[in-house]
């Protein structure tokens, strides 16, 4: 018996049907940190597809990661099927065109101004591309149908962890209540949430919410802090640990993130009691590790990787710090139903993933 049915049973998992191969897919924010990567898995695992990939290339990160990343995509895209179009999907007249030229028959929205702390100083950004943005794509999702054309069969878009904010009950569910977000960041979240189950009732699209949990790996995020950590410590700089180390995350392996979106996009929503095709899922490695153990295998690993001398002082270049504004204690992700459905369960260890980290972080940074 595979883990799968170990897991679940076979017999419980929803069936495939949507066929990707020999399919236009829509990838926004494909110079990002899931997009790139989700682009590279459909290439590696799909035959005659093209992928139009989206980005605006902003530069509320180092670019040259971006680029970095879509290189890696070029590479692997041997039969010249991945076509690349620089644009904001907050202009509408921008994405109407995506559409209207490569007619995609899936969309997969992860373009986003992501970061909580960053929105509290710049809520604009947030606006613009995490409402406006995704306005623009539904629009486009649901005008995709016209003239008796069958338009786009599945959405796929990137929700959050943060929108469960203030909630008390432990794992999070996707039956729980997320009425109390604790940033702008995690409202917009929800908010895409409203829109995705708005469009599905009203235009049939269907779609699927993935609520991604603490996603990290190889060219991640430098905002994210086991890199943002990384650069500090190179630095001879102290990190903070916020809440004085009393807090857990749910972290989660890029490879595993991918592994499950591509169980997610060959599986679009059956119409639930409301007759609406419209799901919502956590997917994250239902195991929140303490910041503080989190930070202790992230050293051992960066030594390991010969990124800091084995000698390198720890104690002196850490400090303990109160919770920051808009931040949570825990997340933790009930997986259940992703399980259920899918048949598929995160199963990188963090000492695995931050080992992949490091070996990458010395090869890019200072190989």
């Amino acid at each position: 018996m595979g883990i799968v049915e170990k897991i679940t049973g076979r017999k419980n998992m929803l069936e495939k049907n949507i066929d990707i191969s020999g399919k236009n897919i829509l990838v926004t924010g494909t110079a990002g940190f899931i997009g790139a990567n989700l682009v590279k898995a459909l290439f590696g695992q799909f035959q005659a597809i093209t992928v139009i990939g989206v980005d605006n290339l902003n530069d509320y990160y180092d670019v040259s990661l971006k680029e970095y990343r879509l290189k890696q995509i070029e590479e692997l895209d041997k039969d010249k099927r991945f076509i690349f179009e620089k644009g904001n999907i907050a202009d509408r007249e921008f994405v109407t065109g995506i559409f209207e030229k490569y007619r995609p028959d899936i969309v997969v929205n992860l373009a986003a101004q992501a970061g909580v702390r960053y929105s509290i100083e710049n809520p604009d950004a947030y606006i613009e591309s995490n409402m406006i943005g995704f306005y623009n794509i539904l629009e486009a999702c649901r005008h995709s149908r016209d003239n008796g054309e069958p338009g786009v069969s599945h959405l796929v878009y990137a929700s959050s962890s943060s929108v469960y904010g203030s909630n008390k009950k432990i794992p999070y569910s996707t039956e729980d209540k997320v009425d109390n977000p604790v940033s702008l960041y995690a409202a917009t979240k929800k908010s895409n949430e409203l829109f995705a189950h708005a469009y599905s009732k009203l235009y049939g699209i269907p779609s699927t919410g993935l609520r991604f949990f603490t996603v990290y790996g190889p060219a991640g995020r430098p905002d994210m802090a086991y890199f943002g950590f990384t650069n500090k410590l190179i630095k001879n700089e102290t990190i903070k640990i916020f809440n004085y180390g009393n807090c857990k995350r749910d972290f989660t392996y890029i490879d595993d993130i991918v592994a499950g979106v591509l169980e997610v996009l060959q599986r679009a929503p059956l119409e639930n009691e409301d007759g609406v095709r419209y799901k919502v899922y956590n997917i994250g490695n239902n195991h929140p590790e303490n910041l503080l153990d989190f930070v202790s295998v992230l050293q051992e690993e960066l030594v390991a990787a010969e990124v800091l001398h084995k000698d390198y002082d720890f104690k002196a270049h850490t400090q303990l710090v109160p919770m920051q504004p808009g931040d949570v204690e825990v997340t933790y992700a009930d997986v259940d139903d992703f399980i259920r459905d899918f048949g598929f369960k995160p199963s990188t260890s963090l000492r695995d993933g931050l080992r992949k980290f490091c070996v990458w972080y010395k090869e890019f940074y200072m190989g």
